[in-house]
């Protein structure tokens, strides 16, 4: 009897976080110590600003699950609070996958609504998207 590729290992439960321009890839590892490496960086080192690395952490915060789990994030695109906002969604979807009854408190508090904004595109004869040239009577 061959043994699955499943069996080997444990799967890490994943997901996906967007904001702006921003694109967070979230692995999650059950029984782990607590750690998040973002890019292979540990979090307080990759975010240089406390607000960044708090958002990182509120989804696991909300739910209680800050030392029982390792967290890895691929982060691409956008600036740094955008990411920061991209892995706390990507960090809640995942959190919903591992136990379904995370679903209510992480909607709750916001965490599983995406931020629609985005930047607007730039409209043709105009220096930006809403912003015309300057008018000069002569």
């Amino acid at each position: 009897m061959a043994i699955e590729p499943t069996q080997l290992y444990e799967v890490p439960l994943q997901a996906v976080g967007r904001r702006k321009a921003a694109t967070a890839r979230v692995r999650l590892v059950k029984n782990g110590t607590g750690i998040v490496t973002v890019n292979g960086q540990p979090v307080a080192e990759y975010f240089t600003t406390h607000e960044s690395r708090f958002a990182c952490a509120q989804a696991l915060e909300a739910v209680g699950q800050t030392d029982k789990l390792d967290v890895s994030v691929l982060v691409r695109g956008g600036g740094k609070e955008g990411q920061a906002d991209a892995l706390r969604l990507g960090v809640a979807r995942a959190l919903c996958k591992l136990n379904p009854t995370f679903h209510r408190a992480l909607r709750k508090v916001g965490f599983l609504t995406r931020d629609p904004r985005v930047k607007e595109r730039k409209k043709p004869g105009l220096k930006r998207a809403r912003r015309a040239p300057q008018w000069s009577k002569r």
